[in-house]
Parts: C-alpha cells; structure tokens; sequence
C-alpha cells in the first residue's frame, strides 16, 4: 500500500473516530444528570434540617432586648498590665469540697464565705462548718436558686457579726457563733419604683450605722447574669440602709451592671465596679458632693467584679475575664451588635455560652487616680477561674470565685 492509499485509509476512518465519540458524550450528559439530582437532594436536606433553625429565629423571639453601647479600646497590656503567671504559684483550699465561694471575710484566722448552696460557712484550718442556712432546700438547680438563696458580698461589722448580701432574699446581720440571723432588707421588694432583683455586693460604715450595697438589675436576677451583660442595660443602682432608722433610699441608679462596692476611708464615697462599663465608678454617699459620680478608673483591661481594700492603702479587683490588646474581645465587639446578640440567646443557654468565654483570672491593686501598682494573671484561668473577689490576710491573698470549687491562696511573698 503505498503513501497515497494509506491517506485515504486513514480518511475513510475519520468519521468512526466522531462516531466512538458519541458514546463518551452520552456519558458525560448522563453524570450531570446524577449531579442534578444530588444537588438537589443536598438542597433538600439541607433546607428541611435549616427550616427549624428558621423558624426558631424568625418566629421566637429573644429573651434580651440588647442596648447598643460604645467601649474604648482596650488599653495595652504593658507595664503595670504586663502579662505573667503570678497567680500560678498560688494553691487551692478546700477543692471539690465548697462550690461558688464568692466573697471572702476574716474574724482572727477563721474565714467566712457563702457557698452556691445557700450557706454560710466559716473554714478553720482544713475544716468547713456550716454557719446558718439563709434560705430553704432543696438546692442545686436553676430554678431552686431563688429560694435556696445565694450569699455573694460579706463583710464583718464593727460588733464582729457578718453581713451578708443575698443575691435573692436580702440583706442580713449574722450571729457567726449561733448562726441566729436577722433580715435588715427584704429582696424583691420595690424600692422608688423598681424591684430589688440581684443585690449582689455591701460595704458597712465602721460604725455599723450604715449599709451601702449594690442591686445590680431590676430586671435580671443572679441567675441569669450572662442576660444582664449581653443586655447591658442601665437598671442598675446603689442603695443606702441605715441600720438606726430602717430607712432604705437609693444613692445612685442607671448603672450598667454594678457589681463590687467598697467604702473610701473618708466614708463619703464608695467605690462601684460598673462591670459592662469595664470601668469603676466613685459614688458620693454623703459631705458636700453627696448624690455626684465621677470615674476612679476607666477602660479596664478586664471587667471587674468585687473591690477590696490592700494593705498598702490600695485596693485589690478581681477581673474574671479580659479584653485582651493585643486580642480579641468577643464582649467587645458585641457591644455593638445586638441583633447578633439577641439571636445568640435564641440558640444557645447561657450555660453553652459561658463555654465560649475565654477564662484569664486578672487581679490588680490600684491605688488613688485609678493607678495600677501590681497585677497578678492566669491565663487560661489553670490555677484560679471565675474570680469573684480578693481578700487580703496576713500576708496572703484568698481568692473567691462565683463558680469555682475551692478558695486559692496566694502567699504575697512569692510573688
């Protein structure tokens, strides 16, 4: 076969070279059928997972009504601020033998605190005594909460008996010895137009004549205090009671979130942690400025809880969470966002939501001016989670926590 008869062989056999084509085109329309179809059902499955999603956020509507609020950014962590494991060399008391002690009071070497469980206990050496019980069983759930009780600030008055301040029930003078206690303010009650809903922190006068204390929200009780940040509403306010004439007046309101509170050595202010604010606020109770506010401290790094006097003429704040620079805040930056946070509280107890806060225990002393002289941290809250307060003693620092299942010392000579 020569050269010419072999191009024509070729040529006669082009066409069969489009027909073996047709089988592979038949093919390819065939896979993009199959296709089709499997978007479709992902489609379809998709949708009918989504659809109750939908209408769980279009239809229900969201325990909160967030107010858009501004806060600066968060000062640097330098200097006085500077990062380190200080609270890391401190130890653990009690552990998995006392849940949520909150605040923290001394008579001599026996400390005082209120437990998650409605008591007041008093801790000697390795020991724990139950004092009195504020409120009635059962407890341990959510909904018991309210009638259990749940003791946050304490404080020892001038004839040696603790007052205490229940979240729900009220305020009380107790016998430490006997445990006999005595109701000064009822909780719930209605005070100039608005309920006592979570009475959370209290400073006494050194004559015992007055009582300073915190009632952090008329709308959210203790229970629900994740509400009441994300909300961020100012129904907040400081009352005064006067132990002499029973009288119960309101001193301060609109604050947003008051939490810790601690009289001046003057006695004619008080120190009040605006922890939404992340900021501590001074409150005149009495003199010439009687009824004014102005700013101790403003921009915290972290939001502040109890305030408590140091032995260097200072004051010790426990901040259980930080607004990290350099970070990321995620309390920051829904501060301005609140749809973002009313469909949260659609999906999401505040039990899950607690889990996405990142733990970092920051104690710090601050002195007049609002300056920071010494911090402690643990990041990742390893050692100490959920601080609540800082108690100075003898030389060591006890840590209460609103969660936590022990009480940590730290010796202040080691750090």
């Amino acid at each position: 076969m020569n050269e010419t008869e072999g191009l024509r062989f070729r040529r006669v056999h082009r066409p069969q070279v489009i027909t073996d084509e047709l089988p592979d085109h038949r093919y390819k329309g065939s896979g993009t059928y199959s296709g089709k179809v499997f978007q479709v059902t992902l489609l379809s499955l998709g949708g009918f997972l989504l659809l109750p999603l939908l209408v769980i956020i279009l239809i229900l509507e969201s325990p909160i009504q967030p107010e858009v609020f501004s806060l600066k950014e968060p000062p640097v962590m330098k200097g006085c601020w500077e990062p380190n494991l200080k609270l890391r060399e401190a130890q653990r008391l009690f552990e998995d033998q006392i849940t949520g002690p909150e605040s923290i009071a001394n008579i001599g070497d026996v400390l005082f605190t209120g437990t998650a469980d409605g008591k007041i206990v008093k801790l000697i050496g390795r020991r724990i005594h139950t004092v009195t019980r504020l409120g009635k069983l059962p407890c341990g759930s959510r909904e018991e909460e309210s009638s259990c009780g749940r003791p946050l600030g304490i404080r020892v008055g001038p004839n040696g008996t603790l007052f205490v301040a229940d979240a729900y029930l009220g305020l009380f003078e107790v016998n430490p010895t006997t445990g006999d206690a005595t109701r000064l303010v009822s909780g719930g009650q209605v005070v100039a137009g608005r309920k006592l809903s979570f009475i959370n922190d209290l400073a006494v006068t050194q004559d015992g004549k007055k009582v300073y204390f915190t009632d952090s929200s008329s709308r959210w009780q203790r229970r629900d205090y994740l509400h009441l940040i994300m909300e961020a509403t100012a129904d907040g306010r400081v009352l005064e009671y006067d132990t002499e004439s029973r009288e119960l007046t309101v001193v301060m309101e609109n604050l947003r979130f008051p939490n810790g509170i601690q009289l001046l050595p003057d006695e004619e202010s008080v120190l009040v942690a605006e922890t939404t604010m992340a900021r501590i606020r001074r409150v005149h109770v009495a003199g010439l400025n009687k009824g004014g506010m102005d700013t101790f401290i403003d921009n915290l790094p972290g939001f502040p809880d109890n305030i408590r006097p140091s032995s260097t003429g200072g004051y010790w704040v426990a901040m259980p969470s930080v607004r990290p620079n350099p970070g990321f805040s995620i309390l920051d930056f829904l501060s301005q966002r609140p749809w973002i946070k009313k469909l949260i509280f659609k999906l999401f107890s505040q039990d899950v939501l607690m889990k996405f806060i990142p733990r970092y225990s920051l104690v710090a002393e601050l002195h007049d001016g609002g300056i920071c002289t010494r911090s402690f941290h643990d990041p990742n809250g390893l050692m100490a989670a959920h601080i609540s307060e800082v108690h100075e003693y003898d030389g060591n620092l006890y840590l209460g926590s609103f969660r936590s299942p022990y009480v940590v010392k730290l010796d202040l000579r080691k750090v």
